[in-house]
C-alpha cells in the first residue's frame, strides 16, 4: 500500500499525518499491512514525486531518457535487492490518498507520469535585462571648482565606498543562505492529453485507490463546527475504517463514468467519479490558497482536474461488497472474545 497525504491547505503536515496515525494506521497495522508514505509539504509535491515514479517504472520497463535520474534510496537498494534475492509482496497493490488537495494531486501526477514524455521540457530561455545606468558628468570643470568642492569629494567617496561594502556583504549572505526547494515543473499539461500516445509499458488497469477524507476547517468563527466534529469523531472513525478495510481487503470495481454529450471519454466536471471524489472539502479550504501568487502557471489545488479516458477507464476504487458488510456487522454484534473478563476467566479455569 502507497500512502499520499500532504500539508492541508494554510496548515502544515503535522495535521495530516496526525489524521493518517489517528484513523487510518490502526487499520492498517491490525491487518499486519506493509505500506509506503508520500508525503507533500506543499502544493505539487505528491504531484511531481508520483510522476517521478511513474516515469522510473518506465524506464525500468525499457523507455530510454536522455536526462539520466537522480539516485534516490529506492533506486539503490534495488540492484541489492535483486542480487540476493528479495522479491517484491505478490498480490494486489494499491493506495490511499487523504484528503481532497492530495487527491487532485493523484489525479494529476497519473496522467503527467504516464501521458508525459520521459525527459523534462525544455527551460525557456532567460531574459537578459540590460539596464543602463545614466551618469552625468560635467564637462571639464576647472581648477577653481575643483579646488572649491575638494573638501566635499572626500565624504561622497567614502559613502560609496561604505555603500559598496554593504552591499558587497548582502551578496554574501544571500549566497550563503540556501535557495528554497521549488516544486518541479510538469512534464505536459491538460491540454495535451488527447496529443499524448499510450506507453507499451502500461498496464491494463492502474492500482486500485481511495480517497480518505479530511474535514479541516481553520478560523476562530469556526469553533463551534470544529467542537462538534470533535466531539462526533466517532462517525469519522467509523467511515475512514470502512474504506481503508476496503482496501485491505482489496475488492475494487471501476470509477464511475457518465458519457455526457454522446462520447466516451470527455472531460467535463460532472463526467468521471475521480473529479466529483471529496468535492465538498474544497468549500472549507482557507481563502489564503485563492490568493497566493507563488504557482502562476498551474494550480493543482484549483483547477478543475482533468480526466482522460485512457487513464480513467484503467483506474480502479477500492470499495466492500456485501459479504464483508455482513460480517462485519456479525463480529459487532458478537463482541470480539477475549476483549472482556470472562473470556480470560474461563481460560484460567
Amino acid at each position: 500500500m502507497t500512502i499520499f497525504l500532504t500539508a492541508p491547505p494554510a496548515d502544515s503536515l503535522s495535521s495530516s499525518r496526525e489524521h493518517f496515525v489517528d484513523y487510518v494506521k490502526p487499520v492498517l497495522v491490525a491487518a499486519a499491512m506493509d505500506w509506503d508514505v508520500v508525503e507533500g509539504r506543499r502544493e505539487g509535491d505528491v504531484r511531481a514525486a508520483l510522476a517521478e515514479r511513474i516515469r522510473r517504472y518506465r524506464n525500468r520497463q525499457g523507455e530510454k531518457v536522455e536526462v539520466e535520474f537522480e539516485d534516490t534510496a529506492t533506486s539503490v537498494l534495488e540492484p541489492l535487492r535483486e542480487r540476493i534475492g528479495v522479491r517484491e509482496t505478490e498480490g494486489e497493490k494499491g493506495d490511499i490518498v487523504i484528503g481532497r488537495n492530495a487527491w487532485k494531486e493523484y489525479v494529476r501526477g497519473l496522467h503527467e507520469g504516464w501521458l508525459g514524455p520521459m525527459d523534462p521540457p525544455a527551460e525557456p530561455a532567460a531574459e537578459v535585462l540590460q539596464t543602463v545606468e545614466e551618469t552625468k558628468t560635467p564637462s571639464a570643470p576647472s581648477q577653481q571648482a575643483e579646488e572649491g568642492h575638494a573638501d566635499d569629494a572626500a565624504p561622497t567617496t567614502a559613502e560609496a565606498e561604505e555603500a559598496k561594502t554593504t552591499e558587497d556583504k548582502k551578496e554574501d549572505e544571500a549566497a550563503a543562505t540556501p535557495a528554497k526547494p521549488l516544486v518541479p515543473p510538469p512534464y505536459n499539461t491538460p491540454e495535451s492529453y488527447t496529443s499524448s500516445s499510450l506507453p507499451a509499458s502500461i498496464p491494463d488497469h492502474l492500482g486500485p485507490s481511495v480517497a480518505i477524507p479530511f474535514p479541516h476547517i481553520l478560523g476562530f468563527f469556526n469553533t463551534p463546527i470544529r467542537m462538534y466534529r470533535f466531539l462526533n469523531r466517532r462517525a469519522l472513525a467509523d467511515d475512514i475504517g470502512r474504506q481503508t478495510a476496503a482496501a485491505v481487503l482489496a475488492h475494487h470495481r471501476q470509477y464511475h463514468h457518465s458519457a455526457s454529450n454522446g462520447e466516451l471519454g470527455g472531460s467535463s466536471p460532472a463526467e468521471w467519479e475521480q473529479q466529483d471524489t471529496l468535492r465538498h472539502e474544497e468549500k472549507e479550504w482557507h481563502k489564503s490558497v485563492k490568493d497566493a501568487k507563488e504557482y502562476a502557471k498551474e494550480r493543482v489545488w484549483l483547477n478543475e482536474p482533468v480526466v482522460d479516458a485512457r487513464i480513467g477507464e484503467r483506474m480502479r476504487r477500492f470499495e466492500t461488497i456485501e459479504a464483508d458488510e455482513d460480517r462485519a456487522r456479525a463480529i459487532g454484534a458478537a463482541g470480539i472474545p477475549g476483549r472482556t473478563g470472562e473470556g480470560d476467566k474461563e481460560k484460567s479455569r
